[in-house]
């Protein structure tokens, strides 16, 4: 199944928060495919993919462990950013189009029914595992994709690209993102490729952990190449990471700040001189009964195959 959505134009609005010139669109100006209806997955195990407009431009993936989000063009500026949401799942079936049916019937999927729900905050975050440019100490990113395509999805593997434009004190940077998720993994795949004016260029890169003003605790292994935040949320752990090649890491900082959604633990590094990077990223939830502890969850990613 292939969809595709193309903004050839958008107006940008000057919202800077915490020194970021974000880029937004209006959802009038998508021309879409036809949103899957609902019983089309019903209880199918499968890694899936779907822009979602009837939730404000939403676009959504998912395996049987996990499911995932991020904000499209008609969300508000105000608030939301590209980080990476979580949506915590409990069986091995397709949940986006239910839950997501759900919601346009004033069905809340922030309520655990049985399979599981959305809890987690992203806001302004980097969430889990989203990316910035990091110039003089601060991260740059932009406001939502301004386009997708469903390369493959409805099997054993979803692959779909995202692409962002926003503005950082070096110029104007594109960022054309390719996310794959396989059955079995608790984590998605990143293939990125940036530009920087138009030109591919190493560009200075910031992975992120959300740490929700500090509710979490983190932990690094650099030699391994990960970053890791846990946390309790009703309670149940929640574990998220993100791993690299470790010979890609130049170092690690965890940076609480007093600013609502702005403390992280990140992860530095660089695209290479074509502008690319390679990562993973994603997430254990002890109510899925398989990563139930801290000590399980670091386990994973010490295993993980890059």
């Amino acid at each position: 199944m292939q969809a595709k959505i193309t903004l050839t134009s958008y107006p940008k609005s000057a919202l800077l928060t915490m020194g970021l010139l974000l880029a937004g669109c209006s959802s009038e100006q998508a021309s879409v495919t036809e949103a899957p209806a609902a019983e089309e997955s019903a209880e199918k195990v499968m890694a899936y993919a779907r822009f979602v407009p009837e939730r404000r431009d939403d676009f959504a993936w998912e395996n049987d462990k996990v499911a995932f989000r991020v904000y499209g063009p008609a969300a508000p500026l105000a608030g939301h950013a590209s980080g990476v949401d979580a949506w915590l799942k409990k069986v091995d079936y397709s949940i986006i189009d239910k839950w997501y049916a759900g919601f346009v019937n004033g069905i809340s999927y922030h309520e655990d029914r049985g399979e599981g729900y959305d809890p987690y905050h992203t806001g302004i975050s980097r969430g889990v595992g989203g990316s910035a440019v990091w110039v003089d100490g601060k991260p740059y990113y932009g406001h939502n994709f301004d386009s997708y395509e469903v390369i493959q999805s409805g099997g054993d593997e979803v692959v779909f690209t995202l692409h962002y434009a926003f503005e950082t004190p070096l110029g104007n940077v594109e960022e054309l993102k390719t996310v794959s998720l396989e059955l079995g993994s608790q984590l998605y795949k990143v293939d990125s490729t940036f530009t920087l004016n138009g030109e591919a260029t190493s560009l200075p890169i910031a992975l992120g952990l959300a740490t929700h003003d500090e509710k979490a605790s983190v932990y690094s292994n650099e030699a391994a190449g990960w970053i890791s935040a846990w946390e309790v949320i009703d309670e149940l752990g929640l574990g998220t990471g993100v791993i690299i090649d470790p010979a890609k890491v130049t170092s690690i900082a965890h940076m609480p700040i007093d600013e609502k959604d702005e403390s992280h633990i990140w992860l530095f590094t660089n695209t290479d001189d074509n502008g690319q990077i390679t990562y993973y990223a994603g997430f254990g939830w002890e109510g899925a009964g398989e990563i139930t502890t801290l000590e399980q969850w670091h386990q994973y990613l010490d295993s993980f195959p890059l």
